[in-house]
């Protein structure tokens, strides 16, 4: 890669993470639309009913984006990430309808991560692979919050792109990836299982599995008891104060894979300063 000074590639980071983030809203919210709309036509051919030829929902690349109230195409100047949003203080310029606070906020934290992991691994193809990793996540955490749902079509790649970066190796050895894709699929489908079994309910859906799975090929087998224990953690301290704060019933199901997302970032950059931390407070350094 061309040599710079570390400070100008992590801005060069953080712009390209901001347009990053505006292309991950895309996704967040055309994905789930364009996957359902094809659940549905393929249960009317499984029931024998007349297919929809009806248009589909806006495709992810090919669609401009557009007001989702007046459908008003945007132009170049609201399109700018982050700055588009606040120049038109969150209202749309043709019909003033609110703009959803998503989408700066996607785009501001996509900024950040991503100066966060060029600071890390520096100017290399390490810190391209990371940036995949991030937005990656980034797009699961907004669709599981917003749907409930961890599409096939991001988790997979994701697994996959992990254990072939194994063979290179990048970040940890082949073993390791499919050892660690393995036990993070089978340990919450596990506990799935069994709080099913205890309780005949569904504590969390499929998609978890594949995610941690997909984590588990990123940083191997070490790497899933720190991830389960922190998003664990984040998740009871979030979920509590919605509940406290009454803006989330206790009966109303709570995405968990944002918080896997999470834990899985932090610890993809700060795991091993986090294990020698513990090892050195616990004397077993």
């Amino acid at each position: 890669m061309p040599d710079l000074p570390l400070v100008m590639w992590i801005a060069f980071a953080g712009v390209l993470g901001l347009v990053v983030g505006s292309f991950l809203n895309v996704v967040i919210l055309r994905l789930p639309e364009r996957m359902a709309a094809g659940w549905r036509q393929e249960a009317r051919e499984v029931l024998g009913l007349e297919v929809n030829t009806g248009p589909l929902p806006p495709g992810i690349v090919r669609v401009p984006s557009h007001c989702p109230e007046c459908k008003h195409p945007l132009s170049v100047l609201d399109n700018i990430p982050l700055f588009g949003w606040l120049l038109l203080r969150g209202r749309c310029r043709y019909c003033k309808v609110h703009i959803s606070i998503q989408y700066p906020l996607v785009e501001l934290i996509s900024g950040v991560l991503s100066t966060v992991i060029v600071w890390k691994f520096g100017p290399s193809w390490a810190a391209v692979a990371g940036l995949l990793l991030t937005w990656t996540l980034i797009a699961l955490s907004g669709i599981d919050f917003r749907t409930q749902l961890l599409p096939d079509q991001l988790t997979f790649p994701l697994l996959w792109m992990g254990l072939v970066l194994a063979l290179l190796p990048m970040f940890v050895t082949a073993p390791s990836a499919i050892i660690g894709a393995a036990i993070g699929y089978l340990s919450l489908w596990s506990v799935y299982w069994l709080f099913k079994l205890l309780t005949g309910k569904e504590g969390m859906g499929y998609g978890d599995f594949k995610l941690l799975a997909a984590l588990g090929a990123w940083m191997g087998p070490l790497s899933l008891l720190p991830i389960i224990l922190l998003s664990s953690l984040v998740g009871a301290l979030v979920g509590g104060s919605l509940i406290v704060l009454r803006r989330h019933q206790r009966e109303v199901p709570m995405p968990f894979g944002p918080f896997i997302a999470a834990a899985g970032w932090i610890w993809f950059v700060t795991g091993d300063g986090l294990l020698q931390g513990y090892m050195h407070l616990t004397g077993l350094r």
